[in-house]
């Protein structure tokens, strides 16, 4: 059998991953770096990705200070409009899978400009949409939806395709600013534009911006998916091609014609294979019930600032968001450079080691301490966990009272800030190690994810206000801590076992390949 036909598998791409590791530690004259695309380069890439999948919250939360309206208008209960937001977050969870396995499959650009249409299409529809067909508003947000949703797991496909491994946590830090502060600027926005222009400039408004990304997307953005460019110096396919090929002009002279330059085709993998994975299941459950809790502070933002400040005006509210945007925005960044160096620090740690070991059988070379079987990636990914972990139970908490005690309004203010920041940190660090545990399939276990917690949040908004009515703020804040306490073992359970299931996996896949040779 001819070996380049097979599909590529996980631990090509682990091997591929760590020969590429000494990039950090060698001259690039000795070792080819993992991406030809320059720093800045690979920061444009990454702004396009985060500015694409910050659709996916944005559409969905830039229709809320409409929902009255809307009613109004379609002379429907509140309820009724409520259920056009259910469907959506149900869609929201179930397409990045179609469309993160076919982007795993056939390339990222032309995924990126297949839901980037859709939606701009669909918000024309919807911003045209007669107001005696409720059925025809409720069947476009659905495939409003499937448009937006996606572009969360093909942004994170993106960046396991142009950044190394120890450079991953910045981009990933970065590019997550996008899907999490869409939550808090789209009420903002949406209730400025329902107001002053009405419910459908919002749809219009939609359909310009995604319609911007599109043309943004078709005029500059590359094909990074590895199975088709390698590390960027092999050109793919001429109707992958941006209209202007401005990114990586370095790329080498390759001949596209030459097939042993062409990494081998990938077969179609079911994304939910991967849900049979223990450590990789742990970790979508747990980073699904912090961005519950997450969702649950976001929605209830509105109303709880309503019934304990009466005095703010609904613009006044909405900028109340900003509060923590702003700590999302911050803690993006600066989390994913301390990801990145916690990293290299067990890198460090592990060479240190071996410069020590007196066994010369045991000894590792430089080059094979970050392989798949050497490395431990869960606890130099997990350390901070705990820490993040901490101040975001006694910052809900903190929250939560301080409502309920009607508390000066800079100090909910400024708790949003820190619940913000130390969101995205764990965000970062959960969806940073998925991608590492699941190499060559980065859009699908990225819409896993995605399935996971949507629909996690999608259970804790049906019945928040029931448990503040129930409750109170303080309590229900304390209640929501509370489960992110009790879900907190899988981090100590993954810091131990985390290794035994890859080597497991790793074992496995070996015996795979035996019987195919």
């Amino acid at each position: 059998m001819d070996k380049r036909s097979e599909p590529v598998d996980c631990q090509a791409h682990d091997a591929e991953d760590d020969r590429h590791e000494k990039e950090a530690d060698r001259s690039p004259a000795v070792e080819k770096p993992y991406s030809i695309y320059t720093a800045g380069e690979k920061w444009f890439i990454v702004t396009i990705a985060a500015f694409a999948a910050l659709f996916s919250p944005f559409t969905a939360n830039i229709y809320f200070p409409a929902i009255p309206t809307i009613a109004a208008a379609f002379h429907r209960s509140i309820e009724d409009i409520n259920l056009t937001v259910t469907v959506y977050m149900v869609v929201q969870g179930v397409s990045p899978m179609f469309w993160g396995t076919l982007a795993d499959r056939w390339g990222r650009r032309p995924m990126f400009l297949g839901c980037m249409l859709v939606l701009s299409v669909v918000c024309v529809g919807l911003a045209l949409t007669p107001t005696s067909a409720f059925w025809l508003l409720m069947l476009l947000r659905c495939l409003q939806a499937a448009g937006s949703a996606s572009t969360v797991a093909l942004g994170a496909g993106v960046i396991a395709d142009i950044a190394a491994t120890h450079e991953r946590g910045l981009y990933y830090g970065t590019w997550n600013i996008g899907p999490m502060v869409g939550p808090c600027i789209g009420p903002v926005l949406g209730g400025v534009l329902a107001q002053g222009l009405g419910w459908r400039s919002i749809f219009w408004f939609l359909a310009i911006a995604s319609g911007v990304c599109f043309v943004t997307i078709l005029l500059l953005m590359p094909e990074t998916l590895r199975a088709f460019v390698g590390d960027g110096s092999v050109p793919p396919p001429r109707l992958y091609l941006p209209l202007i090929p401005v990114i990586g002009r370095s790329r080498q002279n390759v001949t596209p014609q030459d097939p042993s330059t062409r990494p081998a085709p990938r077969r179609f993998n079911n994304p939910f294979v991967l849900f049979l994975y223990p450590d990789i299941t742990l970790l979508l459950l747990f980073n699904g019930i912090v961005y519950a809790v997450f969702y649950g502070v976001t929605t209830s933002i509105s109303t709880l600032f309503k019934t304990t400040y009466p005095y703010l005006t609904e613009t006044e509210i909405g900028l109340c968001f900003l509060a923590i945007g702003g700590g999302m925005l911050i803690g993006g960044v600066f989390t994913g450079r301390l990801v990145d160096k916690e990293y290299k620090r067990a890198k460090r740690q592990m060479l240190a080691a071996q410069e020590k070991e007196t066994d010369p059988e045991k000894r590792l070379s430089p080059e094979d301490v970050t392989k798949e079987e050497h490395f431990p990636i869960e606890r130099a990914r997990l350390r901070l966990m705990p820490l993040y972990l901490g101040i975001f139970v006694v910052i809900c908490i903190g929250y939560g009272w301080a409502l309920d005690k009607k508390a000066n309004i800079a100090a909910p203010l400024i708790l949003q800030f820190v619940l913000g920041w130390v969101t995205v940190a764990t965000m970062n660090i959960t969806q940073t190690l998925v991608v590492d545990l699941a190499p060559g399939q980065s859009a699908s276990v990225t819409a896993c994810n995605n399935l996971v917690r949507c629909s996690l949040g999608a259970a804790l908004v049906s019945v928040i206000d029931l448990i503040l009515n129930a409750l109170g703020a303080g309590w229900t804040y304390v209640l929501l801590a509370g489960i992110c306490v009790l879900f907190s073992p899988i981090m100590v359970i993954m810091y131990h076992y985390g290794p035994r299931w890859r080597a497991r996996r790793r074992a496995r896949r070996q015996a795979r390949e035996a019987d195919r040779a």
